[in-house]
């Protein structure tokens, strides 16, 4: 066995849902644990492999790990796609307040609820990512979104500007989630005017995706995409930008067109798959705001996958899309040491594809101890289970001391 890969101890794999009916997360980058590590969040339906429609309604609850998997039912929505759900997520600095996305007269909106008290309100605009004082919501039009990477953005509203390459009546949105107001920060058209692109492709088409805050929630980070009028759904170009809360200080911080997932590692670095010229596709630590970048695991991290730091940041924790056989892998990688630590290999059947795979998308609890993912490996469907990755830190740390 080699030394940058190592068997891990034996881990606890646990189903938190089971059918009839399926359940999922959704992205990678959100909280889909309470502050204790009790509660973990889902979403159920009665349906898989299709595109959702208008009138679909999902359900949205969490999971009571404390109390035998109980499903506890929050509400419902029909705003929703299979990768990124509803946008479900914890509020952060609460220890009760959940929010995800919906569709009510005509417009996406995002509903806030007090799982304690059952107070709940509801915002004029939906969601995408929440600063780490839990104030600022940041948002793309999902609409357009949905019109241009299907999977990703809301069915039930037309893209009103679909005619229109780079309109500058719709971009980035800025949401004061006390008082619901929100403004534009920039339109498409400002983003596609930005100097440092590739030419566009006749007819291109723009559209934001992938928006996050930084951990100090100072900058945030965004994917500008376009296709050409002539290219297929599977074809697109990207760039990375990183820039101020206020929508100032714009950094084009990969030009190149192949960034995908990305995570912050601290308020200043970003990991990130890419492809640079030094290297080519890569995992990439880049320097906000410089042209430093550098190669993170380069022979061993040596696929895309959903990318995120556990909180010591000495941790990485990934997965990969389905591989050879179809199996999805799902790692550690241990920072200071280069090593891998395997923690599974999870089916992805035949039919879980495009648009309404079901990706791993692993994310962890506040702790660092345990991740959970969605995964449709065990016959029923996609469901919810957790993964006890103690072990390994223990492991590991172990090995450090001798």
């Amino acid at each position: 066995m080699s030394e940058s890969s190592r068997q891990s101890p034996k881990l606890s794999i646990c189903a938190l849902t089971h059918g009839p009916a399926f359940h999922w997360f959704g992205y990678y980058d959100k909280h889909a644990f309470d502050p204790t590590g009790r509660y973990v969040f889902s979403h159920q339906t009665e349906f898989e492999n299709r595109s959702p429609r208008a009138d679909d309604l999902f359900r949205v609850g969490m999971i009571d790990t404390g109390d035998g998997d109980r499903w506890i039912e929050l509400g419902q929505t029909r705003a929703l796609n299979w990768q990124q759900g509803s946008m479900l997520q914890w509020l952060p600095e609460t220890q009760s307040t959940v929010m995800w996305n919906d569709r009510e007269d005509g417009r996406f909106i995002c509903r806030l609820l007090d799982v304690k008290t059952g107070e709940r309100r509801t915002l004029p605009r939906a969601v995408y990512t929440v600063s780490p004082d839990g104030r600022w919501g940041i948002s793309p039009d999902f609409a357009r979104l949905n019109d241009c990477r299907p999977g990703y953005g809301y069915a039930g509203l037309p893209d009103q500007y679909a005619s229109v390459g780079a309109p500058r009546e719709t971009g980035i949105w800025k949401t004061d989630l006390q008082s619901g107001e929100s403004a534009m920060l920039f339109s498409l058209a400002d983003i596609a005017a930005v100097p440092g692109h590739p030419e566009y492709p006749a007819g291109a088409k723009h559209w934001f995706n992938h928006l996050l805050f930084s951990p100090d929630g100072s900058r945030f980070i965004f994917l500008h995409r376009w296709r050409g009028a002539a290219e297929s759904l599977n074809v697109f170009h990207t760039r990375l930008f990183t820039c101020n809360t206020d929508g100032s200080g714009l950094y084009v911080l990969d030009p190149h067109g192949g960034t995908s997932h990305f995570y912050w590692r601290d308020p200043q670095t970003i990991i990130a798959w890419s492809w640079h010229p030094s290297d080519g596709s890569k995992f990439y630590l880049y320097h906000d705001q410089t042209d430093k970048v550098e190669v993170i695991g380069r022979d061993i991290m040596a696929v895309n996958g959903h990318v995120t730091y556990l909180p010591d940041r000495d941790w990485i924790l990934n997965d990969t899309y389905p591989q050879a056989g179809r199996m999805q892998n799902l790692y550690l990688y241990h920072v200071p040491t280069a090593r891998r630590f395997e923690l599974g290999q999870f089916l992805a059947p035949e039919g879980y594809d495009g648009e309404w795979r079901c990706d791993l998308h692993p994310r962890p609890s506040r702790d660092g101890r345990l991740i959970a993912i969605d995964s449709a490996h065990a016959g029923t469907g996609r469901q919810v289970y957790s993964i006890d990755i103690g072990p390994i830190l223990d492991s590991a740390a172990g090995d450090r001391l001798t």
